[in-house]
């Protein structure tokens, strides 16, 4: 892959996923207007948290990172990828049937390692009920992160990162129909009394629903490829058994990144209104990373994958590095941005309805916590790659474990001194241990994996500029208090003072030199 279809790929996934981060905005800004931080809305988003965190397990992360390099291998020789994949759908298919039948079972066991603080309240109850309807979209939505991993090993980014809008189209169009008075009545638990109880269940039909949209989505997207997968009963051929070697460690460090999780909801869970917290600012902080991190992290895969393929350690080193430039000129200011400011940014966005002042504070302390390891959370994403393309799943695992140990110790080490913000920390922390893990282990790669001197000087720079922007945006919130908390004006002042922070950070990062403006509108006007 060249560096502009580098770029190409990173711009196409990071449009889509914009795109539904803003839909996913929109439908948490519904829930937590409509349903604020009362129990309903703590079920749903522990209930949903489950087939979300089995599909990063299984999918996105343990799955996919073994699956894809081993595509994208046999794609660049024309080695019979279609068999491969068929394989590995038919394999993975098999795993989740079994995995939805035991989750469903095991259900109240799952809430309660969820969120042990619920036990002995309604929330309990409901998030069990809700838990079981949620956890089927795990079964669409995993092999629909293959079907997608097949697409973009072929190049073809548009649909798998187009795929999570219908997810927040469907959400946010059967909240609009329950809070019009069409679903008023309906709920998954009437024998619960809830208030307002068609929110929550809309919410979770919605998930399902959404599953099978994007997953028929997928489907046709690579048929219309020439991918053809031809399901069947799975086989334990050298080819499956090579994917579970490599897939299991992977599988692990997985799984270790969602113990990290289950912790923060642990922490959560014993202080009231902090699940939803918690939720809020990571819906915040998931935008620059969604749209950043993994989008890189998507395109980045596959191209090493090719590249270390065909001995390619020049064009390896380039990519990375072009990576890691695009990613922290990126992430770097919306970093800062959200630390200086995260108490206008969940006001203006998140404070109406049952969601009030005291919300808005806790929140935006989580969303500061956060912002301090945004760019650790992309650097994974980037360096990640490096062991994966090389089909190293083992060494990410041993990272992943010292990570969890540094997030445990200070998240409940810390609780009971400063509450649910420990969670935060511990994760913000955790991500820094694991980013450093991960540098110090890249280096036994050599040329391919080295961060040029040129690289260095520009991130240094990105820094500076990002930190000046900070004073910027800082300086005109403050100037610009009373219009933040004026119903008419607050809209259009935020608007102008992110729009503001846009235009210093990149006006600074031109002339400082972090920044080459000419150069990136020379790659944009290639790719057309």
């Amino acid at each position: 892959m060249s560096r502009v279809r580098l770029v190409t790929g990173f711009l196409t996934v990071g449009f889509w996923t914009l795109a539904s981060r803003v839909l996913g905005f929109t439908r948490d800004i519904m829930i937590a207007a409509y349903l604020g931080a009362g129990p309903v809305a703590e079920a749903f988003f522990v209930a949903f948290s489950l087939p979300n965190m089995f599909r990063r397990f299984f999918a996105e992360g343990a799955f996919n990172s073994a699956f894809v390099p081993m595509f994208s291998k046999r794609l660049e020789s024309g080695e019979r990828p279609d068999e491969f994949a068929s394989q590995a759908f038919s394999l993975l298919g098999v795993i989740l049937i079994g995995l939805c039948v035991v989750a469903i079972i095991a259900m109240p066991a799952l809430v309660v390692a969820m969120a042990s603080g619920f036990v002995g309240d309604a929330r309990f109850d409901l998030a069990v009920i809700y838990g079981r309807y949620a956890f089927v979209y795990i079964l669409f939505i995993s092999l629909g992160a293959l079907l997608g991993g097949v697409l973009n090993a072929s190049g073809r980014f548009a649909a798998a990162a187009a795929a999570p809008v219908l997810l927040n189209v469907t959400l946010v169009s059967l909240l609009v129909l329950a809070r019009a008075g069409g679903l008023e009545e309906f709920s998954l638990a009437p024998e619960l009394e809830l208030d307002r109880p068609a929110y929550g269940s809309v919410l979770v039909v919605g998930v399902i629903i959404a599953g099978v949209l994007q997953f028929g989505m997928l489907w046709v997207a690579a048929k219309r490829a020439g991918i053809s997968i031809k399901p069947g009963w799975p086989t334990l051929s050298p080819e499956m058994k090579q994917l579970a070697i490599v897939a299991a460690p992977a599988a692990l460090a997985a799984g270790v990144v969602q113990v990290n999780l289950l912790v923060g909801r642990q922490v959560a869970s014993f202080f009231d209104g902090a699940i939803v917290w918690l939720s809020v600012a990571d819906r915040m902080y998931q935008l620059p990373l969604g749209v950043v991190g993994i989008a890189i992290g998507i395109v980045l895969l596959p191209d090493l994958s090719r590249r270390l393929s065909a001995g390619d350690e020049i064009g390896s080193r380039s990519a990375l590095n072009k990576s890691t430039e695009i990613s922290l000129a990126l992430t770097v200011p919306a970093a800062v941005a959200l630390m200086v400011i995260p108490v206008p940014l969940i006001s203006v966005l998140f404070q109406r309805g049952e969601f009030g002042a005291d919300d808005v504070a806790a929140t935006a302390l989580a969303l500061a916590i956060y912002g301090a390891g945004l760019p650790a959370f992309v650097l994974q994403k980037i360096l990640q790659p490096l062991f994966f393309a090389r089909e190293d799943t083992v060494s990410p695992f041993r990272y992943a474990l010292v990570s969890m140990v540094v997030n445990a110790a200070v998240a409940i080490g810390l609780a009971p001194v400063i509450g649910y913000s420990a969670a935060a920390i511990g994760t913000t922390l955790a991500a820094w241990a694991m980013v450093w893990l991960l540098w110090r282990g890249s280096r036994r790669f050599g040329s391919a994996a080295e961060f040029e001197p040129e690289l260095m000087r520009r991130l240094f720079r990105i820094f500076v500029a990002s930190v000046l922007m900070g004073f910027v945006i800082l300086g005109l919130a403050e100037l610009w208090e009373t219009a933040l908390n004026t119903r008419r004006l607050r809209y259009p002042t935020i608007t102008a003072i992110v729009l503001a922070g846009i235009v210093s950070y990149f006006a600074i990062a031109h002339i400082i030199g972090a920044l080459n403006l000419g150069e990136l509108r020379q790659i944009l006007k290639r790719q057309r």
